[in-house]
Order: structure tokens, then C-alpha cells, then sequence
């Protein structure tokens, strides 16, 4: 990866950045989130382009995406993105430190060995420290457990989290893809200890919705916040697999996260019907995928992963359109169910 890019000249954020973007409040927090927050889970590694991550950054930001949200090992190689980020952020986003929301996780596999993985206090510890260094910062405002542990206790795992907002290093915690239960019992430990569980980040879309039966629920009654990510199904729910599989898709680059025989026929059908509600509605198969998930109040924002500029931005215009007729949601729901 080739850093010489300052073609594309200094940075200074739009006087305007504000003005269009709509911002909810984060469960029972002082905190209000950009309905549409940007992921560097993809496209930020170090065989990507870093020119273009810098731009996918200013185009958020002077749109008024206040919020960047990264994790220890994503990348390729694990520590990529946030090392790309702190580059971004030294040669852009420091004079903006205080007007953004920065996050990190831990609790996936990041260094070899019994200590780097899961959710033990040395781990999420550990973990931070090196992130902050890779980003370049002296805290993450959100820093969260990235998956539940079987095997560490409950309490050590939020011990941790709440030491790390007693040392600065983290404002706000929380937790991703916990189930209701277990989300339940980490809240009452945190909030045992003084620390509040701050957010808490599932995967939901049209096509995944695991977080009804129960955790949506849970996090209304907690105050918690919920940060949805992969809400178009790793590009499922856009118009990209509609006629082929590009050769630049993730489907075709990665298997890792989306394998092409599971783009069956029958779910490229349902999209083409979704697709058709969307165009009726003005907007792309994506931004009506995002606005569906943000019918939902207890939705605090979004999270998409672009691969360009102009992928941030239609995902932006999403905001232009957030309300759904009974027709509209009742047809919608008909096609999913089948």
C-alpha cells in the first residue's frame, strides 16, 4: 500500500456538515448518534487503497457522520484498519477529536497464544492499550466486548470493561452480539460497579433478525443503545447480485464473510421484489434496507461499510426518507416471509 497521497491536498470539514444528517439519542444517554455510522471492518487494510479510505472518511464526516467504529482485528492483517485510521486521523481528523465518536472492540481472535482472544480482564486490557496506539489516540469514546465467552466469567469480562472506563481509556462501553439474557445479566454487573451499559451492537437486516425475539426488548428496558451492522447482508440487500456476480464483489474477492452459493436464486428473487419497493419509493435497494431498520426508534444508527466514496454517500441520502406506510411495511414483510 502505497501512502504518497497528497494529490488529493489538506483537509478542512465543511461549515455544513450538520445540517442534513439526523442524530438520535443513545438509549438513556447524553449522547446522540448520527442515524448513519461508517465501519472499517472492510476496505481499510493494508492492500487496500489509502487514498480512498481518506476520502470514504471526509465524505462521512462533512456529511455529518460523527461516527467511526473499528476493532481490533480488522484489517487484513488483524490491527490494519486502525493503524490506517491513525494516519487518517494525524493527517485529517485531529482537529476534529471532540466533534467524533470513536470505538474499538475486542473478544475475536487478534495475537497467538491463550491471552489473545475471548473476554478475560488481561485480554480486553491489553488489547485497548494496543489499539490506542495503533490509532493514535488517547481514548476510544465507545470501546465494546466483541462477542460473548463461554468460558470467562461473566463478571470478570464486565470488571474489565468497567476498569477501563475508570482509567480513561474507554467513555462509554458496550457489548456486540450478546442474546437478551446474557445482555441482561452484563447491564446488571456493570451497573452494579457505576458503569452503564452504553450500546450494544447486533447484526440485523431484513434478511437477519435474530435481535426480535427478545433483544430489542431488553435493550428498551436496560436504556441501552443498539448499533446495527451488516444491515445489507454483506451487499446482499443492494442491487449488486441482481443480474451476475461482479468480479470486484465480496463474493467473488472474499469468502470468508459471503460465499456465492448462498446467494441462492430464490433470496436474488425476494431482493428483486424488495428492489421494486424500493424504486417506488425514490430510493436504491440499500437505503430503503437501512431506513427499514431505522423504523424502529430503539435503532440508534446504522453501521455501513463502504468501498468508495459514493457508496457513503447513497447510503447517506437514506435520511431523506425514513417513513414507511402500513402498505409499504406490510408488503415488505409478505416478501420476507415467504
Amino acid at each position: 500500500m502505497s501512502f504518497n497521497d497528497q494529490s488529493i491536498g489538506d483537509y478542512t470539514a465543511k461549515s455544513n456538515r450538520y445540517d442534513t444528517m439526523q442524530y438520535r439519542r443513545c438509549g438513556k444517554s447524553g449522547i446522540l448518534l448520527p442515524v448513519i455510522s461508517v465501519g472499517l471492518w472492510h476496505n481499510f487494510g493494508h492492500a487496500d487503497d489509502f487514498t480512498n479510505m481518506r476520502q470514504i472518511l471526509r465524505t462521512a464526516f462533512d456529511n455529518g457522520v460523527t461516527h467511526f467504529d473499528l476493532a481490533n482485528n480488522y484489517g487484513p492483517p488483524y490491527g490494519a484498519a486502525e493503524e490506517n485510521f491513525g494516519r487518517i486521523f494525524h493527517k485529517d481528523f485531529r482537529p476534529y477529536r471532540d466533534e467524533l465518536i470513536l470505538s474499538s472492540k475486542a473478544g475475536w481472535d487478534m495475537w497467538p497464544g491463550p491471552y489473545g482472544n475471548f473476554g478475560s480482564r488481561k485480554y480486553l486490557i491489553a488489547s485497548l492499550d494496543q489499539s490506542l496506539k495503533r490509532m493514535g489516540v488517547d481514548y476510544v469514546d465507545v470501546f465494546y466486548h466483541h462477542r460473548p465467552d463461554p468460558d470467562t466469567p461473566l463478571e470478570e469480562t464486565m470488571g474489565a470493561l468497567h476498569s477501563i472506563v475508570q482509567q480513561g481509556k474507554a467513555l462509554y462501553v458496550g457489548v456486540s452480539q450478546y442474546p437478551a439474557e446474557l445482555t441482561a445479566k452484563a447491564a446488571a454487573i456493570l451497573k452494579d460497579m457505576g458503569t452503564k451499559l452504553f450500546i450494544h451492537q447486533p447484526r440485523y437486516s431484513m434478511l437477519d433478525r435474530w435481535v426480535e425475539n427478545g433483544l430489542m426488548d431488553e435493550l428498551e428496558k436496560q436504556g441501552t443503545g443498539a448499533i446495527a451492522f451488516s444491515p445489507l447482508e454483506q451487499g446482499i440487500l443492494t442491487n449488486k447480485y441482481l443480474k451476475g456476480f461482479p468480479k470486484k464483489s465480496r463474493a467473488v474477492k472474499d469468502g470468508r464473510y459471503l460465499q456465492k452459493g448462498n446467494i441462492t436464486h430464490e433470496l436474488l428473487q425476494k431482493v428483486r421484489e424488495l428492489n421494486d419497493i424500493a424504486q417506488e419509493r425514490g430510493q436504491s435497494m440499500a437505503q430503503m434496507a437501512i431506513a427499514w431498520l431505522l423504523k424502529d426508534q430503539r435503532i440508534t444508527t446504522v453501521l455501513v461499510g463502504v468501498s468508495s466514496p459514493k457508496q457513503m454517500l447513497d447510503n447517506i441520502k437514506t435520511v431523506g426518507n425514513l417513513e414507511f406506510s402500513k402498505a409499504e411495511l406490510e408488503q415488505i414483510e409478505k416478501i420476507l416471509q415467504r
